[in-house]
């Protein structure tokens, strides 16, 4: 299975800057073995999806909604953001969990919403520099696994150091190593052979510097880029780091 390299744009760009943002990407894309995803606000899912028509980099949305429709004024369902072109959504991450208060139930409800409306969910995952230090890490995250993925679970995991999500900051590899291998003891454990092939992401200040490195630790099945995927030139440089299936 080829690697996957998911671009996160978070709050960032206006209409025309995400379209020609997109366009970048999709320009250079020929001859890169690894899967490409960019997740756009949602505000600007349908015209980046219109974008990339034809292309072979795939569109997300970056959260959605656990009810398919319903009173809930300013979320994004997740049949809107398939009806938009999205074919991904990201969910639980760490800036959703700490800004919103979202907790793993929550996390797992709106998984289950996506699948349904025919989305796959890249569920977030890590711990915090307090939990780190305090060796708390396995714990925590073997804890939002139990968690946010509903058995069965069809989509991917994305593990984010938040110490190391937008400080500079990353993980070295032997920290990657080891927190990806617990995933993937955890998912094993949880899931049973299907455990064996959920692709496993790493998400903490990937950059064309250290994603060759960072791609070729084991169980690292991708990445999930912040800043540099706002680069189509630095994004596709860590894609172009990546292994093909």
């Amino acid at each position: 299975m080829p690697q996957l390299i998911a671009g996160n744009w978070k709050m960032h760009c206006l209409a025309a800057d995400a379209v020609a943002l997109a366009q970048g990407v999709a320009a250079g894309a020929a001859g890169v073995e690894a899967e490409l995803l960019i997740c756009p606000t949602a505000l600007h899912v349908a015209a980046v999806a219109a974008a990339l028509r034809g292309s072979s980099v795939a569109v997300g949305g970056q959260d959605c909604h656990q009810d398919a429709q319903g009173a809930h004024t300013g979320d994004v369902a997740a049949p809107m953001l398939l009806d938009a072109g999205a074919s991904w959504v990201i969910l639980g991450h760490s800036e959703r969990r700490q800004n919103h208060g979202e907790t793993d139930e929550l996390v797992r409800e709106k998984c289950l919403a996506a699948v349904a409306a025919g989305l796959t969910p890249i569920v977030c995952v890590g711990e915090t520099a307090d939990q780190r230090s305090g060796g708390q890490e396995t714990e925590v995250v073997g804890w939002q696994i139990a968690g946010s993925l509903p058995k069965p679970f069809s989509g991917v995991v994305a593990y984010e150091p938040v110490w190391a999500i937008g400080t500079g900051k990353t993980a070295t590899n032997e920290d990657v190593a080891t927190m990806h291998a617990f995933i993937r003891e955890e998912l094993v454990r949880q899931f049973g052979e299907a455990g064996q092939t959920i692709r496993i992401l790493y998400g903490g200040s990937v950059k064309p510097s250290n994603a060759a490195a960072l791609l070729a630790v084991p169980n690292v099945g991708g990445a999930l880029v912040g800043g540099a995927s706002l680069k189509a030139d630095e994004f596709l440089t860590i894609a172009r780091a990546a292994q093909g299936g």
